[in-house]
């Protein structure tokens, strides 16, 4: 058995259903980077509800289909989500928001807990989770071709065009900037996986290939979430195959190309042309130039103020002064629900998510090597950017939290079962 191939292989009765299950999360998951893409802003449809529609169509036949089992550690993370879903409806009856709190109480308390046990899911099922993997990689490979190709044909412009809201610029460039970086990161995995040397060369070429195309975008947190799933994703995989050495010396090497890479063309500016990253990490120091400090100042001020209950859901965009506008978030999810949610709300945040942070990695010491390399490369470039960007609304927050959850869930199909039931 190969190392992709490691752990046990699921029932073979319902591929196809675990292979569009694993493939609509995907396309749902990194459905902003894909419509930011030139070659399909033109759809005429909305990418994301469609995803949405065809996940919610085939999820409860692919959960009817299999038996579920789960792991005693995801009990107090999944009962601390599902009060700080309950707290934040109650936050927003003193919130001054109306605008932000219709739209933040949606996407988290609606579609929060679908993400979750969407990501929960697949997983927990092992053709869910590797069609999920696979179709996440080539989604950011075509996203980091279509960026490449929009500049050279002067269909992208980075920055943002003349005119353009740059609140959807800056979101834009984010997600694509985390489509590629999850992408880079299971390239990454197949390398470490892969027995002879030409193939293990030819992924790493496209690393090579997708690391490129991620100083296109823009975004510095999604560089960052690049690196920080090239050194973790990888070596995992090669410390589970027993490649201890290898898997020690894997994320220095990482962190080394990188900055070695990075200082060679920022001592050359001609070579930082085009590269809109770059340009941005040679602003200066990152978290003031991008606005972040004084964000988080004015985060910890106004929501000092308002302890110990909070501003209410949705509303710090007020009390900072910016009225009803939903960008000027937080950045960051643990302030976020300190600040809005009180004392209760950043102790159920910190339950939920550092919570299931900590249970991931103690299962994942459990699970199968190229399952854990898997999660780590999909959950991590997420869980960098909520303690940067997005807000307790964003889905992609609750789908990586559910795939990292997932660790501690195992599924068996309707044969087992049935041996079961009749005491086999």
């Amino acid at each position: 058995m190969s190392a992709r191939r490691g752990g046990a292989e699921p029932d073979a009765p319902l591929p196809a259903l675990a292979l569009a299950t694993g493939t609509l999360a995907a396309l749902l998951h990194f459905a902003g980077a894909l419509k930011s893409a030139p070659l399909l802003a033109g759809l005429p449809f909305d990418l994301t509800a469609s995803a949405a529609l065809g996940l919610l169509l085939v999820l409860p036949s692919f959960l009817a289909s299999r038996g579920w089992h789960a792991d005693r550690a995801l009990a107090l993370p999944l009962a601390a989500c599902g009060a700080l879903w309950l707290w934040l409806v109650l936050a927003g009856a003193w919130s001054p928001s109306g605008t932000i709190l219709r739209a933040k109480l949606t996407d988290a308390v609606l579609l929060g807990p679908v993400m979750l046990a969407a990501g929960l899911a697949v997983a927990g099922d092992a053709r869910a989770l590797r069609a999920l993997a696979d179709a996440a990689l080539a989604i950011g490979v075509f996203v980091a071709a279509a960026i490449a190709w929009g500049i050279a044909t002067d269909r992208v412009v980075l920055g943002g065009a003349p005119g353009a809201q740059p609140d959807l610029v800056r979101v834009q460039y984010q997600i694509a900037g985390l489509a590629i970086a999850s992408a880079g990161a299971l390239a990454a995995v197949r390398a470490a996986e892969a027995r002879g040397w030409t193939a293990r060369l030819a992924w790493l070429a496209l690393v090579a290939l997708l690391g490129a195309a991620a100083l296109l975008p823009g975004g510095r947190a999604a560089l960052a979430a690049l690196a920080l799933a090239l050194a973790v994703a990888p070596s995992i995989a090669l410390w589970r195959a027993g490649r201890r050495g290898a898997a020690l010396l894997w994320p220095g090497a990482v962190l080394g190309a990188a900055g070695g890479v990075l200082a060679l063309i920022l001592a050359d500016p001609s070579l930082t042309a085009g590269l809109r990253t770059v340009e941005r990490l040679a602003e200066g120091d990152v978290a003031q130039s991008s606005g972040r400090l004084w964000l988080w100042g004015a985060v910890l001020d106004r929501g000092a103020q308002a302890l110990p209950f909070g501003l209410g859901t949705g509303g710090f965009s007020i009390a900072a002064g910016f009225g009803e506008r939903r960008g000027m978030y937080p950045h960051n999810h643990a302030l976020e629900a300190l600040a809005e949610g009180g004392l209760p709300g950043a102790a159920l945040w910190l339950l939920a998510f550092g919570g299931g942070a900590a249970a991931a990695v103690l299962m994942g010491a459990r699970a199968a090597g190229w399952h854990a390399a898997r999660i780590a490369a999909l959950a991590l470039p997420v869980a960098l950017s909520v303690m940067v960007s997005t807000d307790l609304g964003n889905r992609m927050a609750w789908f990586a939290l559910g795939l990292a959850l997932g660790l501690g869930v195992r599924t068996e199909g309707a044969d087992v079962r049935a041996l079961r039931q009749a005491g086999a």
